[in-house]
């Protein structure tokens, strides 16, 4: 059995919460500095009975027992897919149908459901440069490509040199000056201090030189037929969805045989799946869901892990979203508790703190000054028509026009098929007609949605955070100018005083010292409205463990249970046969 991976840093922190667990190692679409313990080692307490191997290395291979059946899963509802699974492609269906993790791998993997840990991956440690301005990873050993192939530290190089001179690929917008290979170390030296930056760092999938080195142009690349170091490989495509099979070549314990990503045309269509037993786990908002599938079965399970927060995300670069007036007026217009009663069926608790810090998950970060940031749980449509007023609009007829006589119009946009967010959307359009917005509610498709998101053809859109262990990466993908339109800053804020307030809160080494440079940005959300927050975002998990157990719960937090990548990949890690 390998021991858990000791963490060297600069960064005090990290070796003062450093906390080595033995227990196996985001919402549908949904999605402390720390040392990690590596899933190996994990695996090897619990399931050491069930390894077939390990080797000189420290990697643990094993071969899924065929005669178990595939795991049929969904992380969204795309009526259709193609055969992509380019892992830095948003529209990819390896990267729409939550599958990318399984198929490729990052150095370190995170858990949103106890932030304090992080386990190994393709790298066994990391270490921080003089000013959190460079991390150089180890990386792990006795690794193969699915094709057979060494994985080794010129990969992970090639990797993010790929990034460094691709914008496009380098969708969390990573400050990188430099890429060095020693031996099967790997630095990564940055124009900034990134020390609370660690998350988005080590999450890249990482791909093979061999492969990509010889691409024209990885980011139109379509990768038909991936190489990669996961659990698993591609195996069948058709108009019905993907199916992966167990890589024979994988470096660690794996007793899942196959995964199914079927295509679903509705979110009807994937509740029946689940409930008639036709899925094993999805990661759906389903209204009544302890009712009608957690009581119908004692090997039905659901977990609701609070891991983010959602928000309306207004398009600062189109009429009328882009009037400050008209995004606060939005923000005391809407009614955030029946947005977390009615639309969120109660399982996501509203809002409280109009920084929009993600509660309690992030508590520790709550200063004085962060905590008389109170947001409005209810409407103030008095307050929201003042403001209005105050900026030139008047009422007229029910609905406020502007000085050049110009209607309130407010379109407010989501999947169809996102139930709880279309919910949220008419319960905002309600409201904000009360107030005096000429609002409407649009389903769009999800491909439509994307497409919207990504070219900023929305007005008004609800989306949930990215699902962080720090509170630097849920901001940063917020509100940061580097950040790709199609991974974040959805309304596309591009402000020099905000990327200067990021930078400082990557810089810090401490706890207190990233909660004090965190009150800015937590002011200036609050105040400006760049996003509006609703509710505390879960991440959905719905499982049926009649063939598998040990899946996440409240009381077994070894990760979120979102069946989204990365964390399905650790969940699936972790299942069991059942005996």
């Amino acid at each position: 059995m390998l021991e858990p991976a000791a963490k060297t840093s600069t960064n005090p922190s990290i070796s003062q919460s450093a906390k080595h667990i033995l227990s196996h190692k985001s919402r549908n679409k949904n999605h402390k500095k720390i040392a990690g313990v590596s899933l190996v080692a994990t695996l090897g307490v619990v399931l050491s009975a069930c390894s077939s191997s390990t080797s000189s290395s420290g990697t643990t291979t094993s071969k899924a027992p065929a005669h178990l059946p595939p795991l049929v899963m969904e992380s969204s509802q795309e009526s259709s897919v193609t055969q992509t699974f380019n892992p830095f492609q948003s529209n990819s269906a390896s990267t729409t149908l939550g599958m990318n993790s399984l198929i490729y791998e990052p150095l370190l993997q995170f858990n949103p459901a106890n932030t304090s840990t992080i386990y190994d991956w393709l790298a066994t440690g990391y270490k921080w440069g003089t000013g959190g301005k460079s991390i150089t990873f180890t990386i792990r050993s006795g690794v193969k490509w699915n094709n057979g192939t060494p994985f080794s530290a010129a990969d992970v190089a090639y990797t993010y040199k790929l990034l460094e001179s691709n914008a496009t690929l380098n969708t969390s917008g990573l400050p990188l000056t430099g890429v060095t290979q020693s031996g099967n170390t790997v630095t990564l030296d940055f124009s900034s201090p990134q020390y609370d930056n660690l998350q988005a760092i080590a999450s890249v999938y990482i791909v093979p030189k061999s492969v990509w080195s010889k691409v024209s142009n990885p980011t139109t690349y379509t990768d038909a037929v991936p190489v990669g170091t996961g659990p698993f490989v591609f195996s069948n495509y058709n108009s019905s969805g993907i199916t992966l099979k167990a890589n024979p070549h994988y470096w660690q314990v794996n007793h899942v045989p196959e995964v199914v990503f079927p295509t679903y045309a509705s979110s009807s269509a994937a509740e029946d799946a689940l409930l008639n037993g036709t899925a094993t786990w999805e990661g759906n908002f389903i209204p009544g869901i302890q009712k009608t599938f957690r009581a119908t079965s004692k090997y039905h399970l659901t977990y609701f892990a609070p891991v983010n927060t959602n928000a309306f995300f207004p398009n600062l670069n189109k009429f009328p979203t882009n009037q400050l007036a008209v995004r606060e007026a939005i923000s005391l217009g809407i009614n955030r508790t029946l947005i977390g009663k009615i639309g969120e069926s109660g399982l996501e608790a509203p809002v409280t703190n109009a920084g929009g810090l993600t509660l309690p998950a992030f508590s520790q970060y709550l200063t004085p000054a962060a905590k008389k940031l109170t947001e409005n749980v209810t409407p103030n449509i008095a307050a929201a028509r003042k403001v209005l007023e105050n900026a030139g609009w008047h009422l007229q007829n029910g609905f406020f026009y502007n000085a050049q006589g110009k209607e309130l119009t407010l379109q407010i946009s989501d999947p169809s098929n996102y139930s709880d967010y279309y919910s949220d959307d008419g319960l905002a359009v309600k409201e904000l007609r009360t107030v005096g917005f000429n609002a409407i509610r649009v389903g769009n498709s999800d491909n439509a949605w994307y497409a919207d998101i990504a070219d900023g053809g929305f007005e008004l859109t609800q989306h949930w955070s990215l699902t962080s262990i720090n509170p630097y990466n849920l901001y940063d993908n917020w509100l940061g100018s580097n950040i790709s339109s199609s991974a974040g800053n959805f309304e596309r804020l591009n402000s020099p005083q905000v990327d200067t307030m990021l930078a400082n809160v990557a810089a810090q080494s401490t706890v207190a010292g990233e909660a004090k440079a965190l009150v800015p940005l937590e002011q200036y959300v609050a105040t400006n409205y760049p996003i509006i927050p609703t509710v505390y975002g879960a991440a959905f998990m719905e499982a049926n463990s009649t063939n598998y157990t040990n899946w996440p719960s409240p009381t077994n937090r070894y990760e979120s249970g979102s069946p989204n990548a990365p964390t399905n990949e650790v969940v699936i890690l972790h299942l069991q046969p059942r005996s």
